[in-house]
């Protein structure tokens, strides 16, 4: 641990100025604007495996954005470590909020991360927690430790639902083959207490459109004879939940796994304060499905949230008009069991037998994944728990997490090998929102543990 230790800190500065340029790269999948910094940043990632070390890196073309492929294979009768990330970021909007533009990264120094945080779209999410296993090879490498074989993938698409990744692997196995896949692209519980993401919900993502009239209308003079798709939209959205924020369609609980008293108690001793968590984000309370406590709405329940809606006239001033069509987009964070394409099915057949005559309706599916659970038995759940436990000096908690990274379930599908999530990151962070950043501290105490679980997933596959 310590030559580690002291190699991060003989090359900090370069592994910092790295990252930097890295994110200095606008990797925005979900916006064609952005295609040649997508691709230029894939050819970045291919360059960094070359120079970590990696004896064969191509970068693969798929129907989308490419994938990066790198190897270093030492003996083919030990394990193989499959590394996992993506290099596409999420869009930077809405950007007059970011205190800095969130491609020039900046490093600030916050309450939380005293030694600073590079502040930069993707910086957490994902390139700085990517670029942690880069380093790791690195330092295997120089120091002639890496103690098995390393495959990384690296994506393009997975802000956009990573169509092209399905299509990789399946066509891909025998390249793939692996004994354990390791991703850090999730977060854990402080920089004190480190915690292992054991569980993901799923995801069905969908847009609706609600068409009125045949034109924009006067609102003085067909106001109140026509139906306004807007107060409709909002009138249908609003009843997408009861009362007690239970989720109404039909059918959508019917696959949901409640979890015993027993396992909620477990849960319940990871560390939370419910007074920082409404301070940290200037709530005067929290709201959700009755019956459930904070940590379980947003990690072991389903949910349906209103991601994006528009319609009609949003300039400055004011115009009288009542639009054609209204929009929204929304987001369904599913628990195991619950099937997104099943899932989506029900909301668009729901969703339509509520329209009122007077309007039509259009759903669109975009994408969706389904959820995962890891045991907390396996050889990578204890190899990452003891890596933790060197580093920070105390052992991991097993959390779930609301998020969803739905190529983990694809993974155990076509490649037969469970997935260990190690993140580094903060619930603070703001991925997916103006000023995300990365500590340098989790960034640097990544790269540490990292190689740890290389050493001990092969002394515990003996």
């Amino acid at each position: 641990m310590e030559n580690i230790k002291s190699y991060v800190q003989q090359h900090k500065d370069r592994f910092i100025n790295e990252l930097i340029e890295l994110l200095k790269i606008p990797s925005v999948s979900a916006d064609t604007a952005y295609s040649q910094d997508v691709i230029d940043t894939a050819e970045a990632v291919k360059v960094s495996l070359e120079k970590a070390g990696c004896d064969f890196v191509e970068i693969c073309d798929t129907p989308g954005y490419p994938i990066v492929y790198g190897e270093k294979i030492i003996d083919k009768s030990l394990p193989t470590v499959l590394v996992y990330g993506h290099y596409d970021v999420q869009p930077p909007d809405p950007m007059e909020l970011w205190t800095s533009p969130p491609f020039e990264p900046v490093i600030k120094k916050t309450e939380i991360h005293p030694e600073g945080a590079i502040f930069a779209r993707g910086s957490c999410d994902d390139k700085g927690q990517m670029y942690m296993h880069v380093k790791a090879l690195e330092y295997m490498v120089q120091s002639n430790t890496l103690p098995c074989n390393v495959k990384f993938m690296i994506e393009g698409e997975e802000e956009v639902g990573s169509k092209s990744l399905s299509w990789f692997v399946e066509r891909n196995q025998e390249k793939l083959k692996n004994d354990v896949i390791l991703i850090s692209d999730t977060g854990m519980i402080s920089n004190q207490q480190p915690s292992i993401t054991t569980g993901l919900r799923g995801l069905s993502y969908v847009e609706v459109e609600v068409t009125g009239p045949n034109r924009d209308l006067h609102s003085g003079l067909y106001g109140g004879a026509v139906a306004n798709p807007i107060n409709i939209l909002a009138k249908m959205i609003a009843s997408l939940h009861d009362d007690d924020n239970h989720i109404t369609i039909p059918g959508f609980y019917d696959k949901v796994q409640e979890l015993s008293l027993e396992e909620r108690a477990e849960m319940a001793k990871a560390p939370f304060n419910l007074d920082d968590y409404k301070k940290a984000l200037d709530l005067n309370d929290v709201y959700g499905e009755k019956g459930y406590v904070t940590n379980e709405r947003n990690s072991i329940r389903p949910t349906l949230d209103v991601n994006g809606i528009w319609g009609g006239y949003t300039g400055e001033g004011a115009k009288t008009v009542i639009a054609s069509k209204a929009f929204a987009k929304i987001s369904m964070r599913l628990v195991p069991n619950q099937d997104w394409e099943e899932i989506t099915e029900l909301f668009t057949k729901h969703f339509i037998s509520i329209a009122p005559a007077g309007v039509t309706v259009k759903v669109k599916p975009h994408h969706g994944g389904q959820g995962y659970v890891t045991p907390i038995d396996s050889i990578g759940y204890k190899a990452a728990n003891m890596a933790y436990t060197e580093t920070f000096g105390i052992p991991a908690i097993p959390v779930r997490s609301g998020g969803s990274i739905p190529i983990v379930a694809l993974f155990e599908k076509e490649l037969k090998s469970k997935t260990i999530l190690m993140g580094f990151g903060l619930d603070s962070d703001a991925i997916h929102s103006p000023n995300e950043h990365f500590g340098i501290f989790n960034y640097l105490k990544g790269i540490e543990t990292i190689p740890l679980f290389y050493k001990y997933f092969v002394e515990l596959s003996k």
